[in-house]
Order: structure tokens, then sequence, then C-alpha cells
């Protein structure tokens, strides 16, 4: 059951963040939306709004975590509790190692894995006193297999995937009921090629995306599929990729 869930949802103001937040208020979520670009959140509350839909925003960045405590208390404070976070805020700034974008390394590491940390420590003490709540984040099938040029966001991206899966154990060991789920999408038209300077790869991502990508709403509907199961039920893992490519 989606409608009147309070759903956080981070790297919301594009792509894969934006679609989810759309598509849940049109079922009926109260939608929290935090992103580092407020003119672009402002926007996306107002069409929300405009549509008949429950949504406010804060901005905030992922890697402080003050900012994560502050979107849950927003949440808490506008809607009345929380029930999902979906951790979606990522970068994607693939190279290959010799290249030696060291800065950008740690941007990654920075975002994808202490951006996941930090959302889930500031709503985890709510889940487990409330005995119940659901954790979703995005990984990517980098985190399932090695690719070229992608060894550091791969390694944070398989960071995501041992540690929801280790969460999701440890929630059904302590009783909880807190649910997970882990995304691993495939060619997904967003804003993460506009990251990558090394230009070689640029380049080479960028036909690959163009001749398989699809839309980010094909994202958002898996996402609505998991949250709309029973209590009882945790739909744990979703690799989401179009069908003419191979991954």
């Amino acid at each position: 059951m989606i409608k009147d869930k309070v759903v956080i949802i981070t790297g919301a103001s594009s792509g894969i963040g934006e679609a989810n937040a759309k598509l849940l208020a049109s079922k009926g979520a109260k939608v929290v939306l935090g992103a580092r670009r407020e003119p672009k959140l402002k926007q996306l509350v107002n069409q929300i709004q405009s549509a008949g839909g429950q949504a406010v925003y804060r901005v905030m960045d992922v890697v402080n975590p003050s900012d994560n405590a502050a979107i849950v208390e927003l949440a808490k404070e506008t809607f009345g509790g929380i029930d999902v976070i979906f951790s979606n805020a990522g970068i994607m700034p693939s190279s290959p190692v010799s290249a030696l974008k060291t800065d950008e390394w740690h941007q990654t590491v920075d975002i994808n894995i202490k951006g996941v940390l930090n959302s889930v420590a500031a709503v985890l003490p709510i889940f487990i006193s409330q005995k119940s709540g659901h954790i979703i984040t995005t990984s990517s099938v980098a985190g399932l297999k090695a690719y070229p040029t992608n060894a550091v966001y791969g390694g944070t991206k398989w960071f995501v995937r041992e540690f929801m899966e280790v969460l999701r154990m440890e929630s059904a060991q302590e009783e909880t009921n807190i649910r997970t789920a882990t995304l691993y999408p495939a060619a997904i038209n967003t804003e993460l090629l506009d990251r990558i300077t090394d230009s070689d790869t640029a380049e080479n991502m960028t036909a690959l995306y163009e001749q398989h990508g699809i839309s980010a709403e094909r994202v958002a509907n898996v996402v609505a599929f998991a949250i709309d199961q029973p209590e009882d039920t945790n739909v744990s893992e979703f690799t989401i990729g179009p069908t003419t490519q191979t991954w």
C-alpha cells in the first residue's frame, strides 16, 4: 500500500529520484525531497502539488550527517512520521584507474557510500522504535560485476549491495520488521554521464546510453512495486535495464 506513506527521497532533483517522486506522489504517497539544487526541487514540488499530490523539500548534501537528520525531522514535522527512505543520491565520474582522478575517487566514496550510511543512520532509530520501515538504495549493475573504467564507482556500489543485505538480515534477526530493497540499474537515462571528465570514457558511455538507454520512469515502477508489497513481504533486489543491452 503506497497511499499515505511518508517517503523521503534523496537525489530527488532529477533522474531516478525525480521520477520516483512524481510516481509515488501520484499514487498518494507524501514525499519529502532532498537534493542540492533548490530551483529544481522547488519546481518539482510545485508540479506535484499542482497535480494534487503532497510534497515538501529541503536543500541538502547527503555527505553531511546533519543534513540527513534535518530532512528526517522535516518529514516528521510535516507529515507526522516516516515509512520509507530512498537513499538514491549518487555520482558516476568513471575513468581508468591509470588516469589517477583521485579527487573524483574521494567524491564518489563520500556520496555513494557515506551518503547511504548517513541516510540510514538518520532514519534507523525511528524505524527500530516503531518496528517498521523500508530502506531503499540505488546500487548499479556495476555493483554486481566488474566493468573497466568503473573500479571506484563499482566498488562503492558493491559496498551498497553488501551493506543492504546485511542490514536486511540483521533486521530480521532483531525482529524490527525493517524491509530493504536494492536497485541495480543498467543504462537508465539520467544525469550520471554529466560527471564523467575522462573524454574517452565519456564518449563510450554516451554512445552506449544513446543506443540502449531507457527512462528513469522504468525504475520508478519497480520502486513502487517494492513499496506496495504487504508489510510481511520483502523483495530485496532488482536488476533493471534495457531489453536491448547486454549489461
